[in-house]
């Protein structure tokens, strides 16, 4: 099969033919249709994660957010066949840890031995092979696109289950997002908005601004042109109800906890780089005084996209609309150098019928 390979770290993907992956006895082997590239890929690619995160083992396939028909299936699967298009949660379970029992698969125990193009190679190629299916995998409806299926992938699924189950976001509140032009930041901003907040997006330049006026945003911010959190709190006459940090960096995450009104709820939804090494100094008394909560979301079970499905097929929520660039694989390398300075906006996918 043709594959992206990640030849050496922070270089242009080398696309060549690569051996197929073997099906897992409790998985199944998927052809992908569609890929979306994540900003999770460009850190492992660039080697920018934070401190103790994962590394590659060159030559790497990177891909995680991926959705395709399944062309194998291991004996040990019982609720898969060939031919059934699918999707995939980056962060998988295997159902049997205590986490798992109590249905947070996307906190599984241990997920970190699973996910595709971080534990093994992943659906930066033509096929990719999956584990534990009868737990994770997700039917598409027929009329869900594998390209916007692919923008599922790991953003906007962590974007609803931290807006709708995590941050508990009601119809009528003020929500404040940062970093709400890139591809979580979107998917949050396009959630919120269904599920009838006032979102304010925040963001550099307006480009990404505009896309997120798009999405749902009913005010804007430009983070270098303004002080976000005093800005918040005049629009919002006190404060968000919810403030979300899509970024990860320092500045983002304490700025959103300052945009905060008493008792609100600062979601987070970003990783930190390096910069951070995985620890940002917080405000802890005004967090403590104002009783504020600190929330995150890392995915979503494979078994909660219902609500999700059910959303998208009432028009309610539409992950296709988030696509910006539409790129074949031989592009792929091209989208994560851009990323390095933030300069990609909305979400990018690998178009398997993408022409160069």
């Amino acid at each position: 099969m043709r594959a992206a390979v990640v030849e050496a770290l922070g270089r242009p993907l080398i696309v060549r033919d690569v051996a197929d992956p073997v099906c897992p006895p409790d998985g199944v082997v998927v052809r992908v249709g569609a890929n979306g590239i994540c900003r999770t890929d460009w850190a492992l690619w660039d080697g920018m994660f934070w401190d103790g995160g994962p590394t590659l083992s060159l030559p790497w396939v990177l891909g995680h957010e991926f959705a395709g028909t399944i062309v194998e299936v291991g004996p040990a699967v019982r609720g898969w066949k060939v031919g059934q298009r699918v999707t995939y949660p980056m962060n998988p379970g295997d159902g049997t840890c205590t986490v798992c029992r109590t249905g947070q698969h996307q906190v599984c125990e241990h997920f970190a031995e699973m996910v595709p193009g971080v534990s093994f190679w992943g659906s930066f190629a033509e096929l990719v092979a999956v584990r534990h299916a009868d737990v994770n995998l997700v039917e598409l409806p027929d009329t869900l696109d594998f390209a916007s299926a692919a923008a599922l992938g790991c953003r906007y699924i962590a974007a609803f289950h931290g807006v709708v189950d995590q941050a508990r976001v009601r119809g009528g509140e003020w929500v404040v997002v940062h970093g709400a032009g890139g591809g979580m930041g979107l998917s949050a901003v396009q959630v919120a908005a269904a599920v009838g907040a006032s979102v304010i997006a925040v963001d550099i330049g307006p480009e990404k601004l505009a896309l997120a006026c798009a999405a749902g945003a009913v005010a804007t911010i430009d983070a270098g042109e303004a002080d976000v959190a005093e800005a918040v709190v005049d629009m919002t006459r006190g404060g968000a109800q919810v403030s979300i940090d899509a970024v990860g960096l320092a500045e983002t995450c304490r700025t959103s906890i300052e945009s905060l009104r008493i008792r609100g709820r600062h979601l987070q939804l970003g990783h930190t780089t390096p910069a951070e090494g995985g620890v940002v100094a917080l405000p802890i008394d005004v967090m403590m005084i104002k009783e504020l909560e600190f929330v995150s979301a890392f995915g979503m079970a494979a078994h909660s996209f219902d609500t999700m499905l059910a959303m998208i097929a009432n028009r309610r929520l539409d992950p296709g609309a988030l696509i910006t660039q539409r790129v074949p694989l031989e592009h792929a390398g091209g989208v994560l150098a851009g990323m390095r300075d933030f300069g990609t906006a909305g979400l990018v996918v690998i178009d398997q019928f993408a022409t160069t």
